[in-house]
């Protein structure tokens, strides 16, 4: 099998693997569209942003300091935080690449590293291709940014309150996202109500509630995954098993 013919056979395996994720990234894309024309961001400033940054709630987290008028390092730590498990995936991710693999094929892996991606990707035997991650990512990228394009297009014509119903559904993705994990361990029901609860104080009391919008994110982000990490720390053996 010559080298040519096994890098195709690898893209077109990572296209077929892609095919449903592209097309749960052009769903959930539409409602982060939505989200984007609700700043004011046009159709070409939103399928930028989702051509350039492939992660939900990094963009999401984005839009919300947008809309909060944040100052730009407050948009850019909120991201860098909100998309901080990449930086673990990406580790993870450059143990199954061959040692011999060029710089330049480890930088466009990198820069699509997905939860889903991750997912099919880890999963496969042996070292990984990069042609077949890149099967994956020329289904995904465009499904996403497309999708997040249609989203504000769709939002300038549909009534408003179709619109309104249609910005809901990205929370009901998040809580899709923390809702079965929390009804399985304590801990992580505790840490999510705690980060309900303790959102509201900073929102009221004085002082703290002084802060913007995207400062407390920030503050609260940085405060409760630190204290849940130091108080409830994942045993090796099932950080191992997980793995």
């Amino acid at each position: 099998m010559t080298v040519r013919f096994k890098h195709g056979a690898a893209f077109r395996e990572g296209m077929r693997d892609g095919v449903p994720i592209a097309l749960g990234y052009f769903a959930v894309a539409f409602s982060l569209g939505i989200a984007a024309r609700n700043v004011g961001l046009t159709v070409f400033q939103g399928f930028l942003a989702s051509l350039l940054n492939n992660a939900s709630a990094g963009e999401y987290a984005g839009f919300t300091q947008i809309a909060a008028q944040a100052a730009y390092w407050e948009i850019a730590l909120i991201t860098l935080v909100a998309n901080a498990r990449y930086l673990l995936m990406s580790c993870a991710l450059s143990q199954r690449i061959d040692p011999a693999t060029a710089l330049p094929h480890r930088l466009l892996i990198g820069f699509d590293i997905t939860d889903e991606l991750f997912g099919i990707a880890i999963a496969r035997p042996g070292f990984l291709d990069p042609y077949y991650y890149y099967g994956a990512m020329a289904l995904s990228i465009p499904a996403w940014a497309s999708g997040t394009a249609l989203g504000i297009l769709m939002g300038t014509i549909l009534p408003a309150r179709i619109v309104s119903a249609l910005g809901v559904a990205l929370y009901g993705m998040f809580l899709a996202t923390i809702i079965p994990p929390a009804r399985k361990s304590r801990v992580i029901f505790g840490v999510v109500a705690c980060s309900f609860g303790l959102s509201f104080l900073f929102s009221v009391l004085p002082g703290l509630s002084a802060l913007s919008e995207g400062s407390r994110t920030i503050v609260l982000t940085l405060v409760i995954a630190a204290a849940a990490a130091l108080l409830f720390p994942v045993p090796e053996k099932e950080e191992n098993s997980r793995a």
